[in-house]
């Protein structure tokens, strides 16, 4: 990050606490219809063109430690398998033969030399390739050479993986836009793997997901707890193209820190907003992340149905701070946020399906929800329903990348 951008955020934090209304200009946010997290139509437009067409991620590389580990990836409902090759690359290829579609991995993680068919035999390298057919005679003329699994893109942020099976989308660099360039002080390459828990939702994905993408919340749901250290009324946001966004909060107390990660090992370069603020970042679609020098938490929100969801909390801090004694506490305070957040998602879910609600109704401070679903609609394109359209508004307010 460089010291004007860092700059630019603590003067918008500073403009947010004095403001007295939105920006001259600002366009008054439609309602987004409550159909966009009910109607089937709608959600089956998502599955295809949102999650089956994102960069999104999948793991760290700590988590396939040497060359021939696996782990299965399940999260768009196609089975992948993501593993370390002989050469030290990391590949994702989906969980079926080429010769009749059946399973080479049954478990959900492990080692190995290569994947084999217990079906009829069929044989691959960890690159991919079909290096062995039982009764090859039987198919003259088969060209091996294009019977290898089929590769899905992967690609790393430092050492985090991220899997699109989109084959035309750009480069996961390319895709997001400014998110390295602030992420630069912070030794991607370096930082390590804690540890990570999941929890399953009774709500659309959505409805959870809206809550991590403003603080108008916080004065409600977390009186005792991120309301006490966060400054809800300095909130600053930033939008960015391809549905990307920031959102930076001022401490109450600029001297505040985070009692359970007093005395952990930092990253040593990263900028001082860092451990003096709160800057938490949507990597579209769906991983939010609020960046600390001392550790540093990635949520993911993922479909499971209709009105079922699951978030995922993964840790990754410097090397110095992997075994440290305080991780089972701040981990522990985290997830007791995190169910202030959840405790109404499955009754918000019932009220949206009740036919009393008609739809989200957005202030200035929650425009980075309907800058969301701006990015959804681009995504879907014009087989939105008509009566579920968003009015792409936001443009002059996103930062060029």
């Amino acid at each position: 990050m460089r010291a004007e951008i860092e700059n630019s955020l603590f003067a918008g934090m500073r403009h947010e606490q004095e403001r007295e209304g939105p920006p001259e200009g600002f366009p008054p946010l439609p309602m987004i219809p409550v159909g966009r997290y009910t109607d089937p139509r709608f959600l089956e437009l998502e599955r295809i063109h949102l999650w089956r067409r994102s960069w999104l991620y999948a793991m760290h590389s700590d988590e396939l430690p040497k060359p021939g580990s696996f782990r299965m990836w399940r999260k768009t409902g196609a089975p992948i398998i993501v593993v370390r090759g002989k050469d030290d690359r990391i590949r994702a290829f989906y969980n079926a033969c080429a010769h009749r579609g059946a399973p080479l991995v049954e478990n959900e993680a492990g080692h190995t030399q290569g994947f084999f068919c217990r079906y009829h035999g069929w044989t691959y390298d960890l690159s991919g390739r079909l290096i062995a057919v039982r009764e090859k005679r039987d198919f003259p003329g088969l060209d091996m050479g294009c019977k290898g699994l089929k590769e899905i893109r992967c690609e790393r942020l430092g050492n985090w993986v991220f899997i699109n099976e989109d084959r035309d989308a750009p480069p996961l660099l390319d895709s997001l836009g400014p998110i390295p360039r602030h992420f630069d002080n912070l030794q991607l390459e370096t930082l390590r793997f804690i540890g990570s828990k999941s929890f399953d939702i009774a709500c659309n994905v959505k409805v959870l997901l809206d809550a991590f993408l403003e603080t108008y919340h916080l004065k409600s749901i977390h009186p005792q707890t991120v309301d006490r250290f966060l400054d809800s009324r300095g909130t600053f946001n930033v939008l960015w193209p391809n549905g990307h966004s920031l959102m930076a909060t001022p401490h109450r107390r600029a001297e505040w820190r985070d009692p359970g990660a007093v005395g952990m090992p930092e990253i040593a370069s990263a900028e001082r907003i860092y451990a003096h603020q709160n800057l938490s970042y949507n990597v579209y679609p769906n991983l939010v992340t609020p960046i600390s020098s001392t550790g540093i938490p990635f949520c993911l929100f993922w479909p499971k149905s209709a009105r079922e969801m699951t978030v995922e909390v993964h840790w990754f801090a410097p090397e110095a701070a992997q075994d440290h004694e305080l991780w089972p506490t701040r981990m522990a305070n985290f997830e007791r946020i995190l169910e202030e957040d959840t405790q109404f998602a499955p009754r918000i879910q019932e009220s949206v399906e009740s036919g009393g609600f008609e739809g989200l109704v957005l202030s200035y401070q929650e425009r980075r929800i309907y800058h969301w679903h701006e990015e959804l609609d681009r995504r879907i394109g014009a087989a939105v329903p008509e009566d579920l359209r968003v009015k792409p508004l936001l443009a002059p307010w996103v930062e060029a990348a």
